[in-house]
């Protein structure tokens, strides 16, 4: 398979190339889907910003919790068994929120979620890292990433416009179907993983390993900080629009996710930039991109607002493929899929308080409170990178750094 792509400059077969997509589609279609639907949510359930925003925050801190599990525990995991079961139960739990009756009881089912949901990207991840050279990391990390990015705007816009038109409940109904088909189609694409290194016998051993490097304890912190400020603006802003002067409706706020399209493009194309500028670099001006973006969102205009979503959206994706494949370069063989889930675990524990720390913001100072907080945050994330991405050991197959 992608095994293949070391002999050329290709990246191997294209329906493998096609199921890593689709691994990153399916991983995120419904994880964030209640985003748009928050300023409506409040309403059917007579709930506070906070109450609604837990929505997003019981999935991903079901993520970081699974996520840990499966740095313990994932090395000696089947890669392709493991992301299909994942996907399989990730769509039955999204169909079984349909039958929420209360908040309470939603928080549970986008719980399970959550849980279910790192055994899709985690591995994925590892596999990635795992069947293709360090020289083709960041464009198949680009690719995957993409996946992520259209997966999570087409949750968005599905549940907005079937929210709007025929409730809530639909929503589950429909992207847990998606799942299922998603499982199907990866059981189809994705070819099983090469032989690779074995795993210790000792869990907590990789583990142990990841915490004694600095590079790799930067990138948890970038990670942390990273879908901190994703969720924090894509959550908080529906409350911002949703209030005069813009006063949007559900399907209009669901539709202000478009912008994730741009991201897509941006991360595609980026994939190839990043070999010759090198992630420090390409990660360091995605930082700044979303810094810029949350500035230009304080602009009174829909128009700037969009423009200013859509650079915070591109910076964090751009991020994103420059972790993932950082962890290919600063994790070594054997210790990959526990580097990854550590990742993700940080990851996922900054996307949960990125779902509740703005609401103290908000409340102090509206939505410049919360774009000075994940601004702070942003300066965090900077730091980690100019500083603890700058040395490396040699290595036979580096990264581009």
């Amino acid at each position: 398979m992608a095994a293949g792509a070391t002999k050329d400059e290709g990246l191997g077969p294209p329906s493998v190339v096609l199921a890593a997509f689709l691994c990153g589609v399916f991983a995120f279609i419904s994880l964030y889907s209640t985003q748009p639907l928050l300023p409506y949510l409040a309403s059917v359930f007579r709930a506070s910003k906070h109450e609604v925003s837990a929505t997003i925050s019981a999935s991903t801190l079901g993520v970081a919790f699974s996520a840990a599990l499966l740095a313990l525990f994932g090395e000696r995991l089947p890669r392709k068994r493991t992301i299909v079961a994942s996907m399989l139960l990730m769509g039955t739990c999204t169909f079984l929120a349909s039958t929420a009756r209360t908040l309470p009881q939603l928080y549970v089912w986008r719980l399970l979620q959550g849980l279910v949901t790192p055994g899709i990207f985690v591995m994925a991840i590892s596999y990635i890292t795992e069947q293709w050279p360090a020289t083709r990391m960041p464009r198949i990390m680009s690719i995957y990433v993409s996946g992520t990015v259209f997966g999570g705007f087409l949750g968005r816009i599905t549940a907005g416009a079937l929210a709007e038109r025929t409730g809530w409940r639909s929503v589950f109904v429909v992207l847990g179907a998606l799942g299922v088909v998603g499982a199907a189609l990866t059981q189809w694409l994705l070819e099983p993983a090469a032989a690779r290194p074995s795993a210790s016998n000792a869990r907590l051993d990789p583990v142990l390993r990841n915490f004694r490097e600095l590079r790799l304890l930067a990138t948890f912190g970038i990670g942390f900080c990273m879908l901190f400020a994703l969720v924090s603006t894509f959550s908080y802003i529906t409350f911002y629009l949703a209030a005069p002067p813009f006063s949007l409706s559900t399907e209009q706020l669901s539709w202000l996710f478009s912008v994730y399209l741009l991201g897509l493009v941006v991360t595609l194309v980026v994939g190839r930039m990043l070999v010759r500028i090198g992630l420090r670099r390409g990660l360091l001006g995605a930082i700044a991109s979303v810094v810029t973006g949350l500035l230009v969102t304080l602009v009174p205009s829909l128009f700037a607002v969009g423009i200013g979503l859509a650079l915070v959206g591109a910076g964090v994706f751009v991020a994103q493929t420059c972790t993932n494949s950082f962890l290919r370069d600063a994790a070594p063989a054997g210790s990959r899929v526990s580097a990854a889930g550590t990742y993700v675990s940080c990851y996922y524990i900054g996307g949960t308080v990125g779902g509740i720390a703005p609401a103290i913001a908000w409340r102090a100072g509206g939505w410049p409170g919360c774009v000075a907080l994940t601004c702070a945050l942003l300066g965090v994330a900077a730091t980690l990178a100019f500083f603890g991405w700058r040395t490396r050991p040699p290595l036979r197959d580096p990264v581009p750094l």
